[in-house]
């Protein structure tokens, strides 16, 4: 089975209240992409999270008394380590150059997710505009897919991605923070493997595993390519959402 992955090239700048569903439809039109049953759309949270108007400048942020302390250990500006509080539920870790956070949405992750490349705001000083993850990304992608299932008379499935460090490794991959139609984890246990041994432990994060592959297109720095579709992924459809894939913190062994 081949696994297809094509950029949509053709998206342009988003701004705070674009119809993103309507532009990712329109845009693979114009490419000449036509989508069938079973097609996925991959995209990254950038684009989602500027139409969603979760742009915020530094100069509006009033510091707690926490993140004061925090920046005594902290190089990160006391605004800055502000926002990431509000956008976590408790800090983890904390070191000069990273803070990593339990975001609101149920993962671990840097800095709550918060970001500040290739965003752009209205006015003032640039390097104050940072950027939020969506603030439900789950119903961000079930919107994306009720337009375009609708529109086009298909069924397709559709991940929101961002791009994730990952414990004891350097570097980032994507990895999915919402999803409507995509399984999160597909269970294995109690299949069998080539010598028909039983499994008994295998479930895979096949929403994250796509997530990856669609983040080697979409690149990291001015590829400005923030939708990939996708063709011939090995598992059914189904309704799912990101909660499947967050491990409680009681089972979690490296906190």
């Amino acid at each position: 089975m081949a696994l297809t992955l094509t950029p949509v090239t053709n998206i342009p700048d988003i701004k705070s209240g674009d119809n993103i569903p309507r532009m990712i439809n329109d845009c693979m039109k114009m490419q000449g992409i036509a989508l069938f049953d079973n097609d996925i759309l991959v995209v990254t949270q950038k684009i989602v999270s500027k139409a969603e108007n979760r742009l915020v400048n530094l100069s509006t942020i009033t510091p707690s008394d926490e993140a004061l302390q925090i920046a005594k250990t902290s190089r990160k500006k006391p605004q800055l380590i502000e926002l990431i509080l509000r956008e976590s539920k408790k800090v983890i870790r904390v070191s000069k150059r990273t803070i990593i956070t339990e975001h609101k949405l149920g993962f671990i992750s840097a800095n709550a997710g918060i970001d500040h490349s290739n965003v752009r705001g209205e006015s003032g000083k640039q390097d104050d505009w940072y950027l939020l993850l969506p603030k439900d990304p789950d119903n961000s992608a079930k919107k994306i897919r009720i337009y375009v299932n609708s529109t086009e008379k298909v069924d397709i499935g559709v991940i929101i991605i961002d791009s994730h460090g990952r414990a004891w490794r350097y570097g980032t991959v994507g990895t999915m923070i919402g999803t409507a139609g995509v399984p999160g984890l597909v269970d294995l246990r109690g299949k069998k493997d080539l010598y028909g041994y039983k499994l008994k432990i295998t479930r895979v994060a096949a929403a994250d595993e796509l997530a990856s592959a669609a983040s080697l297109i979409m690149g990291q720095a001015s590829e400005n390519i923030p939708v990939v579709h996708v063709r011939g992924f090995p598992y059914a459809l189904r309704d799912s959402s990101l909660r499947e894939i967050l491990r409680p913190e009681e089972k979690d062994l490296f906190r």
